[in-house]
């Protein structure tokens, strides 16, 4: 199979990468940047000409689309909002188009702030309405059904997989688990909000799943992200033990001590059971996973990248 990954030098794009060394499939990866040490096709997905064309050129049968305005906070700024809506909601559609028309399989990464608005205190399953909160959240639930849309219309083959995942982390890029491994190596005490819930999702991980997937596609919508349940403040404590970083004093707050433009989901945690039941899958524990990215971080330190 001759597989397209979108927004290839992001996290999950990376992570793409390194499943793709020991693939019999073909990966052809594209962005809008170019990555030192990696190759790189440009590909600008809100310009639906371009993507058949590459589609047409490299025999793609499969998109897997990574890329996403992501910066939650900054989509809330009025002059970001069409660009937002560009990339989150028009170019899933186009992508979708794309494959619509080849008969080919588009997997569309979306997110858990497709839910917030409402309280919730079990885990979110893929048929519950969307209740998002935020432009992002907003933009991120038109392009599921955007997708969902086109792959309804009669004509062409094909079919889509949009997988929620939830706090998304990795060696790659800029994340909490990065951001914290400095923070808790240098501050005296941290302040991290404890009344947010959710579960980390190591990307890698999710890399593995869509490539599993890509094997066996069942059309739908599915829920990813690591075992178990924890709040921020418990993911600082966890990944400040396995550093070994002892020296700062980790202190729980409520999120308003931490103001922000848009209402983060209080409690995302997602039900797998659908993915789980699909494709036989087995889900890591969160904390495991956690070792494991923070044992490739400190590898990739030691070795001089990133």
């Amino acid at each position: 199979m001759n597989i397209l990954v979108t927004g290839a030098n992001g996290q999950l794009g990376n992570e793409m990468r390194i499943v793709a060394k020991d693939s019999t499939d073909k990966y052809i990866f594209t962005d809008v940047t170019q990555q030192e040490g990696v190759e790189t096709v440009f590909l600008d997905i809100t310009d639906l000409d371009a993507i058949r064309a590459m589609v047409k050129e490299q025999n793609v049968q499969a998109i897997v689309n990574c890329a996403a305005w992501t910066n939650v906070d900054a989509a809330e700024a009025p002059e970001n909002r069409a660009l937002v809506e560009k990339l989150n909601a028009t170019a899933p559609e186009n992508l979708a188009k794309a494959m619509k028309e080849v008969g080919g399989w588009l997997v569309q990464i979306s997110t858990d702030y497709v839910f917030g608005k409402e309280p919730y205190n079990t885990p979110c399953r893929p048929d519950q309405k969307g209740t998002p909160t935020g432009v992002y959240g907003e933009t991120k639930k038109q392009g599921e059904e955007k997708i969902k849309e086109v792959f309804s219309e009669e004509k062409g083959k094909g079919g889509y997989i949009i997988i929620r995942t939830a706090w998304l982390y990795s060696e790659f890029g800029k994340n909490f688990c990065k951001t914290m491994l400095q923070l808790t190596a240098t501050k005296p005490q941290l302040k991290v909000v404890f009344d947010q819930c959710g579960t980390p999702t190591y990307a890698l991980d999710l890399a593995k799943v869509i490539q599993t997937i890509l094997s066996k596609p069942v059309q739908g919508i599915y829920h990813f992200s690591n075992e178990g349940v924890c709040s921020w403040f418990d993911f600082t404590q966890m990944i400040a033990r396995i550093s070994g970083h002892k020296g700062c004093d980790i202190q729980p707050c409520y999120s308003p001590e931490y103001p922000s433009p848009v209402k983060r989901p209080a409690y995302s945690v997602l039900d797998k059971r659908s993915i789980r039941e699909t494709f036989g899958i087995e889900i890591p524990y969160w904390v495991d996973s956690l070792e494991k990215c923070i044992a490739n971080i400190k590898k990739q330190q030691t070795n001089g990248s990133n």
